[in-house]
This record gives structure tokens, sequence and C-alpha cells, in this order.
């Protein structure tokens, strides 16, 4: 009986072994080794902001698999074939269309526009482009805005430029607004001009209770024109301001919250 329980021990102490050898060889086998379906499932899982925008400029492959219309949906005026999943040719097309939730890439070169678009849901808007002056959004005259926000939405890597009116126009939800451009015209109608307009206020539950989930939150932003750089009306203050002088741009750090 013990002959036997011992060469038990020794079978699985010998599998134990194997399968640890096993899995330090497969712990180091190099990522790009998986195929193109193992890398997407994997970036599915990732945050659209930052960390799947980082992965496409780790190199060609990736930035191919990540700009996948399965992972993203597109908004570029230079594709023809417009029955192709996820295309679409404005930004407003592709709003009316995107899920809660969705990322829209909107391809750089050339003008979007961008007048008036409500949004009603929690989306991410990204530039495609390296930097944000590369994706221009721009709000025409007459327009109130070039978006209205009344979810919990996110900006990044975009430039919106207002020729008369506000940039963003926020009523509810949590705006997160980073590495953008904001233009506004500076003269003569400053009042009639402000990047980020928010009429938020808070929600009362009951007598004693509120709800501060909205806010404004801008990160690495340069600010041009306008009277100021946010102009509230609502329950919401701006806050916790930081402000880098470049050469020739300010970049602006702040949040807008209830006090």
């Amino acid at each position: 009986m013990e002959v036997v329980e011992e060469e038990n021990n020794k079978r699985r102490r010998k599998w134990m072994s194997g399968s640890s050898s096993s899995s330090s060889y497969h712990s180091s086998v190099p990522v790009n080794s998986l195929d193109d379906g193992c890398l997407m499932h994997i970036f599915s899982f990732l945050s659209p902001i930052p960390d799947r925008y980082n992965t496409a400029l780790v190199c060609h492959r990736w930035r191919f698999l990540a700009c996948h219309p399965r992972l993203w949906l597109r908004v570029d005026r230079s594709v023809k074939d417009l029955s192709e999943p996820g295309v679409f040719p404005d930004i407003e097309a592709a709003v009316a269309a995107a899920r809660p939730g969705d990322t829209i890439l909107i391809a750089a070169g050339g003008r979007h526009r961008a007048s008036n678009i409500r949004i009603n849901k929690p989306l991410c808007l990204v530039g495609g482009g390296e930097l944000p002056d590369e994706t221009m959004l721009l709000c025409s005259r007459g327009s109130d805005s070039a978006f209205e926000f009344l979810s919990t939405c996110k900006l990044a890597n975009l430039t919106v430029k207002a020729e008369l009116g506000c940039c963003l126009l926020h009523r509810s939800g949590r705006l997160t607004i980073d590495s953008c451009v904001l233009q506004c015209e500076s003269n003569p109608l400053d009042h009639l001009s402000c990047p980020i307009v928010s009429t938020a206020s808070a929600q009362v539950f009951s007598s004693s209770v509120k709800c501060h989930s909205d806010g404004v939150s801008v990160s690495r932003t340069r600010i041009e024109g306008g009277a100021k750089a946010v102009l509230t009306s609502g329950d919401l203050a701006l806050q916790r301001v930081r402000v880098i002088y470049a050469r020739t741009s300010l970049f602006f750090w702040f949040d807008v919250e209830h006090q």
C-alpha cells in the first residue's frame, strides 16, 4: 500500500513540475506571436482612452488592429464605400448610430462640420491624428455650439473651433476633455464667444440630498479666444486651475464641479 502511495506521489510531483514548466513557457511567448484575432480580442478589453488609443501608436500592425471597425465607429469622408460597417460620412450620423459606451474615431485631415450635435448617451470622441490640430471640428456661424452634452462623455485629441458661439455646451453628466484645442472668436464679440458653457445644476432628490455627478474635467487642453475659458450658469464653479505657459499658447487643467 505504501509503495502504491509513493508511486502516486511521484506521478503527482512529475505532473506538477511539467505543468509549471509549461506555464513558464507560455508566459514567455511574445505577444506579437499571437494572431490578429487574439490581439483584437485583447484590445477590446482596454478602455478607449488612453489605453486603446496608446496601443495604436506602438506599430503599424497594432494601429490597424486597434483602429479596426469592430472596435470603433469611424468618421471618414475619404471612404467612398459607405456600405462598410462602422464608417460614416459625418459626425452627426455616427453619433446617431452609436450605442451607449461606443467610441467614435474621427479621421484626421480636412474639416468636419459639427453644429448643434446633441449627445444624450455616453460616448467617447477621439481624433485620429497624432496631434489635436490634425482633426478640426468646425461649428458654423448661427449655431449655439458644436456639441451639446446631456450625458457622460469624453473628447480627446480634437480641435473644436466655433466661429461664433461656444465650442462645447454642457447640460448634464460628466464631461472629460483631454488633450484638445478649443478655439473661439476673440474679437469683436467676446461676450458671445466662450469655449465651454455649463448650465448643469444639482438634481434634488429630497430636501437634503443632491446628485453631484455632473461636472467638467479639462486636462492638457489649449484654449484660444473667448472672454472666459468657462461660463457657468448653474450650480457649478471653476476649481483646481493649473496653467502652463508655452511659447505660443496656454495649456489648461481645471475642473468645473459643485461647490
